[in-house]
C-alpha cells in the first residue's frame, strides 16, 4: 500500500473545480433556460393562433349570428361595437359604401397589417358582410388568453426550480463539506481529526456520515503507515550502512598487508560489491523518500561512472566469448547523486551480460545519453512491452536475476527526469539507452 498514492488520488478527486453544488446549479439554470425558451416559443405560436384562428372563428360565429338576424328582419343593421365594425353590401349594389381599404378584398379572412385590422368577408346569396376586428383587440385577447397564462406558468416553473435547487443544495452540502475537508489534507501530515464522529456537523448524516467515518479510519491507518515508512527509511539508512562500513574498513586493512594475489583479487571484489551495495541502498532510500525531498547531488563525470561499472561488469563475462567495449564520444557532466547513475548503468550492464552468450557489448557515451548495445538473445515485442514490470524476466531459464533491474532503472530515471528507452529484436540483441538531457 502506498500512502502517498492513496492520498494523492484523494486530493486529485477533491480538488476538482466543478463540484456537486456547481453542477446542480448549472443543471437547474440550463433547465430554466430551456423551459423559458420553450415557453417563449409557445407564446409566439399561441399569439399567432389567437390572432388567426381564435379571431377567425369568433368573426365567423358573429357573421352566422348576423345572417340569422338578417333572415328574420332585413332591417337588421351590421354589427357596430367597440371592437367590431360591420359593413353590408347587397348583391348588385355598389361597394363604394365600404372604406377604401376593404373594397378589393375577396371572401375569406384577411389581416391588413398596415391598417391594424383583421377582416372577415362572408358572402351569402343576398350580399357580402364585412366584419372588421381591430388588431388592438386581438392583441388584448392574446395577452389575456395566451401571454398572461404563459407568464404565470413561467413564474411557477422558476419558483419550483428555485425551491428544488435549494433542497438539492441542502442535500449535497454534506458531501461538499466532506470534499472540502479532504482537499485541505496535507499528504505528508493529513489532519483527519475533523472527520472524527464527535466533530462532524449535525447535517452530515446517512451515507455522507458513513463515508466520513470510513475516511477517518483510512486516514488514521495511512498516517500510521507513513510514520512507519519514515522510521524504516531513517533506521535502514543507518543500520544498513554500519556493516558495509565495517566490511570496507576491514578490506582496506587487509589490502594494506602483503597478501597473495588471489586474496588481493578477492578483497578487491569484496570492496566493489560493498560499493555497489552502498549505491543500491542510496538508490532505494531515494525512491523511498517523498518526491519533494531533494537528495544530495553533486557534479560528476558520467564517463567515469560508465568506465567504472564496465570494469565491474567484465567479471560477469569470465568464460564467455563476449567482448565489452566502452566508447566515449563526449565527456558529459551531470548534477545528480552519482551513486544513482552507478545503479542505473550497473543494472543495464548486468542485464546485457546475463543475456549475451557470444558476440559483444558496446557502451557508448554521448553528450545527452548513454547507450548499451548487446548481441544477446533479445526480446519479442510482447516481452519488450513488459520489460519494465517488476519481477518480469524474458527468459526464466536464466539462473541469475530477479526481474527487478529494469523496473528499478525506470523508477530512478523517472525520479530525476531521465528517460529510459528500450529497443530489442528476438535473437539479435537489445539496445538500452538513458537520455539524461531533454
Amino acid at each position: 500500500m502506498n500512502p502517498r498514492g492513496v492520498f494523492g488520488s484523494l486530493f486529485r478527486g477533491a480538488s476538482v473545480p466543478h463540484g456537486l453544488s456547481r453542477k446542480i446549479r448549472v443543471a437547474f439554470i440550463l433547465q430554466v433556460v430551456m423551459a423559458s425558451l420553450a415557453i417563449v416559443l409557445s407564446v409566439y405560436l399561441i399569439s399567432a393562433v389567437v390572432k388567426r384562428s381564435l379571431v377567425n372563428a369568433m368573426l365567423r360565429e358573429e357573421a352566422a349570428h348576423y345572417w340569422e338576424l338578417y333572415g328574420a328582419s332585413e332591417a337588421q343593421p351590421p354589427p357596430n361595437t367597440y371592437g367590431l365594425r360591420g359593413y353590408m353590401v347587397l348583391k348588385g349594389r355598389s361597394n363604394l359604401v365600404l372604406p377604401e381599404n376593404l373594397r378589393p378584398l375577396r371572401p375569406g379572412f384577411h389581416e391588413l397589417k398596415d391598417d391594424g385590422v383583421l377582416v372577415l368577408v362572408d358572402e351569402q346569396p343576398v350580399g357580402r358582410l364585412y366584419l372588421v376586428f381591430l388588431r388592438s383587440q386581438a392583441e388584448r385577447l392574446t395577452f389575456w388568453f395566451g401571454t398572461l397564462p404563459i407568464i404565470v406558468i413561467l413564474l411557477a416553473i422558476y419558483l419550483v426550480s428555485w425551491l428544488t435547487y435549494r433542497a438539492s443544495k441542502r442535500l449535497v452540502s454534506p458531501v461538499s463539506w466532506l470534499a472540502t475537508q479532504v482537499a485541505q489534507w496535507d499528504p505528508r501530515r493529513p489532519d483527519v481529526g475533523a472527520l472524527a464522529a464527535d466533530r462532524l456537523p449535525a447535517d452530515v448524516q446517512g451515507e455522507p456520515r458513513q463515508l466520513a467515518e470510513a475516511l477517518h479510519g483510512l486516514g488514521q491507518r495511512v498516517s500510521a503507515l507513513v510514520a512507519r515508512e519514515r522510521n524504516f527509511t531513517r533506521d535502514a539508512s543507518h543500520e544498513l550502512r554500519t556493516p558495509l562500513t565495517v566490511i570496507r574498513v576491514a578490506s582496506d586493512l587487509a589490502l594494506a598487508e602483503h597478501s597473495p594475489p588471489k586474496v588481493v583479487r578477492s578483497l578487491q571484489r569484496i570492496q566493489r560489491a560493498g560499493r555497489d551495495m552502498e549505491a543500491v541502498i542510496d538508490a532505494f532510500l531515494i525512491l523511498a523518500r517523498e518526491a519533494e525531498t531533494e537528495p544530495q547531488s553533486e557534479d560528476f563525470d558520467i564517463a567515469e561512472v560508465v568506465l567504472d561499472e564496465a570494469e565491474n561488469a567484465r567479471s560477469l563475462l569470465i568464460g564467455k566469448p563476449v567482448d565489452l567495449e566502452v566508447t566515449c564520444n563526449a565527456k558529459p557532466r551531470l548534477q545528480a547523486p552519482p551513486r544513482v547513475m552507478h545503479v542505473v548503468v550497473s543494472n543495464l550492464l548486468r542485464n546485457a551480460c546475463s543475456y549475451t552468450d557470444h558476440g559483444r557489448i558496446d557502451v557508448i557515451v554521448e553528450q545527452d545519453r548513454i547507450v548499451v548495445r548487446d548481441t544477446g538473445i533479445g526480446m519479442s515485442a510482447a516481452s519488450a512491452e513488459r520489460a519494465f514490470e517488476p519481477f518480469y524476466r524474458a527468459d526464466e531459464s536464466r539462473p541469475h536475476g530477479t526481474g527487478l533491474g529494469l523496473s528499478i532503472v525506470q523508477r530512478l530515471c523517472g525520479r530525476f527526469g531521465w528517460k529510459v528507452e528500450l529497443e530489442s529484436e528476438l535473437g539479435r540483441g537489445t539496445v538500452a539507452s538513458i537520455r539524461f538531457h531533454p
